[in-house]
């Protein structure tokens, strides 16, 4: 039943692209999505590596991608513009700062 309801969850989560943000596994890689036509630069940062700043890059007209190994899971954020952003996100915890970070759990 559990499973059920995560992955009913998981479909919901994709459908409505969770307010501008989303994600797509494939093998060995997740692809991050952004959705923001209104940003001039979005920058990405995860625990892979320390929270270093990455450019994205722009899949079309509104929406910034940047792509990562899959791992075990990671906690990430993204700044817009130079200002942070922490999108709606299915899964996030609290950081040491007082805000969020989003995490991305890998499919079972």
């Amino acid at each position: 039943m559990k499973r059920l309801f995560l992955s009913m969850l998981s479909v919901a989560f994709f459908a409505t692209g969770c307010a501008g943000h989303f994600y797509r596994e494939e093998a060995g890689r997740v692809h991050l999505y952004l959705k923001d036509g209104r940003a001039s630069e979005v920058l990405f940062a995860s625990s892979l590596d320390g929270f270093e700043l990455h450019r994205t890059w722009k899949a079309d007209a509104k929406t910034w991608q940047f792509t990562v190994p899959k791992t075990a899971g990671f906690r990430y954020f993204y700044r817009v513009d130079g200002k942070i952003l922490l999108p709606d996100c299915l899964y996030r915890e609290e950081d040491d700062f007082g805000s969020y970070n989003c995490l991305y759990n890998p499919a079972p």
